[in-house]
């Protein structure tokens, strides 16, 4: 196996190091594979580490050590290449060792122990329940999933979050948007109760008001004349400018404030009869595209339990607040940020910002060691100020990392979907799940590092050629399913199949390329990058069709076609395992 080669491969250069230059022992020691197949199976950097105390030219010290490398069986040469690296070429038996390794560990294989079970959590999603999921919030969703997964997978204890936004202001939005869809519902056509363009709009909203009116037929019925008493008027519709904007909203504020005032008691109902219908809508959504969270964590109980008021007592105490114009505001420019920011309005409400601060606090508070936030690419410029106040709340900020999702378009004969969640025009996730299918989403949003933007193409991902990576290595898994079935031999025996009667170009190159899983696991995970398992299965699934397209697995021989078969098999594993971590299926026909 790939780690147990590496382990091999160091222990030689350690006894090379001790017999060269002793005082040197504990230098660390790095076995890699090189970019390029001709420099060998793995390289080490040994010689370049050690040049400079050593006062050694680097080349001249490589081979030093590699005329005082032990004899391996493992290894065919080695040669210095470059400034002074020392590359390893295996002996083929070496190479398809790995071949039994991934046949026997199964499910197994790939997985590591570099998280020593250590504590993290990954907040993700936590959109504003106010609406369907959208497109872009999908592909926050497949890399959070795949992170997840992909953590664990490395040795992590992994806890997966949603934050839901339940204090706020957009919740009272929807709460009002479904009340006046509903109370429109008792109006006669020629009396249209007037609908803020600002609202929520889409038909989501008249739903969920036609679901109250059916539970609720007289509930909440109110004169449309109390609605609107002492709104202000709004604006010419065709002003764009700012001071037009904020007439709408305070339009939209005032009517919030009647509805509160009219509804009394029962506007709470209305709230969590929204709030509700949209989280379970959003569970529903992400259980079917196979993402689960183990945490839905609520905004209110921050409230509730008093931590939000807990945090900003915490900054104050310790001399990071002040007070400016009746608001209590942060220092955040002393940690960086572009400028300071309000915590708690001149009005006495707190604002997001104390929530978020309190939020973090809870999440050291719960003893994750590492806490890995995916944010979307336009929430850069909140790391700094939510660091900060972790700074100055005494905790370590570098505990916290930031993934950031860029948006995803969708593409088709050069038509891009236009998002707005309160304009109503949207793709829904849910939508483009029922066009291309799970396993497409999945797959398609992690084909690119995260912060890079993605043009999702929706005609690629249902087609059924070579082109759409997804049904390329689905393609390939279901072939060895289909080869493993026209065989019909145990499964088990091919373990102990004669690996040496695997002789070709083809047949090395696959099981060198199965070898690299376990350190492409270890380097995705370390660099959040699920993208990596992606690029390397489309790489796997390449050499396998090119190698089932050369040569024949069901050869007459029954020793070479044993061979043949533990290596399909091996092949099959290996994507399994990578899809798996992607949460991508693997049919076993097509």
């Amino acid at each position: 196996m790939s780690s147990d080669l590496k382990s091999h491969l160091a222990d030689l250069m350690r006894a090379a190091l001790l017999s060269v230059a002793p005082n040197e022992a504990d230098t660390s020691i790095h076995i890699e594979r090189p970019k390029q197949a001709s420099h060998g199976d793995f390289s080490c950097n040994l010689a370049m580490q050690l040049a400079r105390s050593m006062q050694r030219n680097p080349r001249q010290l490589a081979q030093l050590l590699v005329s005082e490398l032990p004899y391996s069986p493992l290894v065919d040469k080695t040669d210095i290449a470059g400034a002074g690296f020392i590359n390893f070429h295996l002996r083929p038996a070496a190479k398809l060792e790995v071949v039994r390794g991934v046949l026997e560990q199964g499910e197994a294989f790939g997985r590591s122990t570099t998280g020593g079970k250590r504590k993290v959590l990954v907040e993700f999603v936590s959109a504003n329940p106010t609406g369907p999921l959208h497109v872009g919030h999908g592909r926050g969703a497949a890399y959070g999933g795949s992170l997840c997964t992909l953590l664990a997978f490395a040795g992590w204890d992994v806890t997966s979050e949603y934050y839901v936004n339940d204090a706020g202001r957009q919740m009272d939005i929807l709460a009002l948007s479904t009340w006046l869809r509903y109370l429109d519902l008792y109006r006669r056509h020629d009396e249209p109760l007037p609908f803020p363009a600002n609202a929520y709009q889409g038909e989501y909203v008249r739903e969920m008001a036609r679901q109250m009116l059916a539970a609720h037929a007289e509930r909440f019925l109110r004169a449309p004349a109390g609605v609107i008493d002492g709104v202000p008027p709004l604006p010419d519709p065709g002003r764009t400018d700012a001071a037009a904007a904020q007439i709408r909203e305070a339009h939209l504020d005032a009517l919030i404030a009647n509805a509160k005032r009219l509804l009394g008691e029962e506007w709470q109902y209305v709230h969590d009869f929204v709030l509700t219908e949209q989280l379970a809508d959003c569970r529903s959504d992400l259980e079917e595209s196979g993402v689960h969270f183990d945490v839905w964590f609520s905004e209110q109980s921050l409230f509730a339990t008093g931590l939000v008021a807990r945090g900003v007592e915490r900054l104050q105490k310790a001399g990071h607040l002040y007070l400016q114009d009746g608001a209590l505001w942060f220092r955040s420019t002393a940690f960086g940020d572009e400028k300071d920011r309000v915590v708690r309005r001149d009005n006495g409400l707190y604002t997001y910002f104390a929530s978020d601060i309190a939020y973090h606090l809870n999440k050291y508070e719960r003893g994750f060691e590492r806490m890995i936030n995916v944010w979307g690419a336009d929430h850069h410029g909140y790391i700094p100020r939510i660091k900060g106040a972790l700074g100055a709340l005494g905790l370590d900020p570098e505990a916290l990392e930031v993934a950031l999702v860029q948006f995803a378009v969708l593409y088709r004969s050069g038509w891009k979907a236009q998002m707005s969640t309160r304009s109503g025009e949207f793709v829904t996730l849910r939508t483009l799940r029922a066009d291309v299918g799970n396993d497409a989403c999945r797959f398609f949003y992690v084909l690119r590092k995260s912060d890079q933007h993605l043009d999702f193409d929706l005609d690629l991902a249902k087609s059924q050629s070579n082109d759409n990576p997804v049904y390329y290595i689905q393609y390939a898994h279901a072939r060895v399913c289909s080869l493993l079935a026209l065989w019909g031999g145990d499964l088990e025996t091919l373990a102990a199949a004669p690996f040496d009667r695997l002789e070709g170009a083809h047949e090395l190159t696959l099981a060198a390329r199965l070898g690299e899983f376990p350190a492409v696991v270890e380097t995705a995970a370390a660099e959040l990058a699920p993208h990596l398992i992606a690029f390397y299965l489309k790489d796997l699934a390449a050499e396998f069709h090119s190698y089932y397209n050369a040569e024949r697995i069901l050869v007459d021989d029954s020793a070479q076609k044993d061979a043949r078969l533990a290596l399909a098999a091996a092949v099959r594993q290996v994507i399994r395992n990578g899809m798996t971590i992607l949460g991508v299926s693997c049919p076993e026909s097509m």
